[in-house]
């Protein structure tokens, strides 16, 4: 099999250091967590203390006690995940699994690093060219995604390895790394390292600038973990920074210091949530209330945080067992994910809802739109077609272009509710894309390696007859980001496919 060895992305521009403890010292923030009784859907499955994968439509990808990996479900039953049978590394121990898109993850072990993806372990093309040792993972807001080894920092790029170098040096030693807005508003990725908080971003089409920042350190004040919180309807995503000493928040208005009761050992965020883990305590951070809560009612014991999702769902491992901890019994949304980009005016979306949960009603809501009510158990936006079994695509037509929220709330007979909120953009396309102008250029470039013919690992897609075929498929796959299966397409590949297929699939 080909081996692709990292090309270097261009880099312009020198490191701007940002001297530390020089500026004001940032204001105070007391954390005034609410105690709330935790919702907790346990798993059989015995996982490994290990860094793991959530999905935000529930369950996740995580490594066992056995040092296997395994696919939970949002019920945490056990889901399909196989080596394909055409890879040619074998897969060994499995160390740790880390986040790529919102449905795919990056699985590390002592034989290599495999891509999950539909069921399957897929081995990357890149695969030889990093060892074990994965620092952390992130993608930005422009659709990049990025690993921090200890080697260097990395970029998937058009389904190559591509190392970042400053003054053609390896940015090596990196210890913690999130993607986040820099604080010109740019979308960023933050990383540590040598002592200090650095910040990239693209300062035009793959030209990256690395930038220091003003993160207000003190004097042998280290960086353990940096998280951070993606964007919400008219609100900037933030940057948080756990250090030795104490909790860092960097917003829109600047650097705060976060009094929690205790000072957390983990911090872990996604979409619009963040959880801290002090001691035996969980705390959980909702951006969008802007409020704190701990957890209550777990079983006695210190739990590690494994992953959390945009629903602002945990896994943690206790005491040998597996726990989804959430607030409330939080519905998940099927079909759009954080931040995605939509460009067609139809668009099947469904509620899923965690175990035991039996609410009295569920329903959608664009921004503050009438709610529109979804009947179980399918719970679809559109409803049902005529048959009476097909999910429904709803029409976002009355919908202006722009940034958007779309909210899933369950109600509850005792008066409760639980929401999940799901930011998105509506930029629809005026043109229509044929396969011959407009999709074929993205076959060759992006899934031909995989999708020629039967000698691959993945279905044959190589003519305009076999993409018709399987149009739906594709579209769920790169609109999801569970394909390619070596990086995810920018936004304009993965709009010119959902065109496509919703415009008549066009030769």
């Amino acid at each position: 099999m080909a081996r692709f060895i990292p090309s270097s992305l261009l880099l312009c521009a020198a490191l701007l250091v940002a001297a530390c403890g020089e500026d004001a010292p940032p204001g105070s923030d007391p954390a005034k967590p609410a105690a709330f009784t935790a919702t907790q859907v346990p798993s059989s499955q015995g996982l490994a203390p290990a860094r793991g994968f959530a999905d935000q439509s529930g369950g996740g990808i995580f490594a066992t006690t056995t040092g296997g990996v395994v696919r939970l479900r949002l019920d945490g039953s056990k889901a399909a995940l196989s080596p394909h049978p055409k890879n040619v590394a074998t897969l060994g121990s499995v160390l740790a699994t880390f986040r790529l898109g919102p449905h795919s993850a990056l699985v590390e072990t002592d034989t290599g690093l495999f891509l999950a993806n539909q069921g399957w372990l897929i081995e990357p093309l890149w695969q030889q060219v990093l060892g074990t040792g994965i620092v952390a993972t992130a993608q930005t807001a422009d659709g990049a995604a990025w690993l921090a080894h200890p080697t260097g920092l990395f970029q998937i790029q058009g389904g190559t390895l591509a190392s970042l170098k400053l003054s053609g040096q390896a940015l090596s030693g990196i210890t913690t790394m999130t993607a986040a807005p820099a604080e010109d508003g740019l979308p960023g990725l933050w990383f540590a390292r040598q002592g200090k908080i650095n910040v990239v971003v693209a300062s035009a089409p793959g030209v990256y600038q690395v930038r220091g920042t003003d993160a207000p350190l003190t004097g042998g004040e280290t960086v353990e973990a940096l998280a951070g919180l993606g964007a919400g309807t008219g609100t900037a995503g933030e940057v948080w920074v756990l250090t030795s000493t104490r909790v860092l928040r960097r917003n829109a208005e600047g650097w705060t210091t976060v009094e929690l009761p205790s000072r957390p050992q983990q911090l872990m965020a996604e979409g619009r949530f963040l959880w801290a883990r002090s001691d035996t305590k969980l705390f959980v951070f909702d951006a969008d209330a802007g409020t704190w809560g701990v957890a209550e009612g777990l079983p006695s014991g210190t739990p590690t945080l494994l992953a959390v999702d945009e629903s602002g769902c945990a896994w943690v491992e206790l005491n040998g067992q597996s726990l989804a901890v959430s607030k409330g019994a939080v519905p998940r949304v099927q079909g759009l994910h954080q931040g995605m980009l939509l460009v067609d005016d139809g668009l099947v979306l469904r509620a899923t809802l965690p175990p035991g949960s039996t609410p009295k009603s569920v329903a959608f809501q664009v921004d503050q739109s009438e709610e529109v009510p979804a009947a179980g158990p399918d719970y679809s936006m559109g409803g049902l077609e005529a048959d009476a079994t097909t999910l429904k695509a709803f029409s976002f037509a009355s919908v202006p272009p722009g940034s958007h929220t779309l909210s899933v709330v369950s109600r509850f007979e005792d008066g409760t509710e639980a929401r999940r909120a799901v930011p998105f953009t509506y930029q629809p396309l005026t043109t229509t894309p044929s396969y011959a102008r407009d999709i074929r250029p993205i076959h060759e470039a992006r899934c031909a390696k995989c999708h020629t013919d039967s000698t691959n690992p993945g279905r044959p897609l190589n003519t305009y007859e076999l993409w018709k075929a399987n149009a739906q498929l594709i579209n769920a796959a790169v609109r999801d980001v569970r394909m390619p299966a070596d990086g995810p397409l920018d936004p304009q590949g993965t709009a010119l496919i959902n065109r496509w297929v919703s415009s008549g699939t066009l030769p």
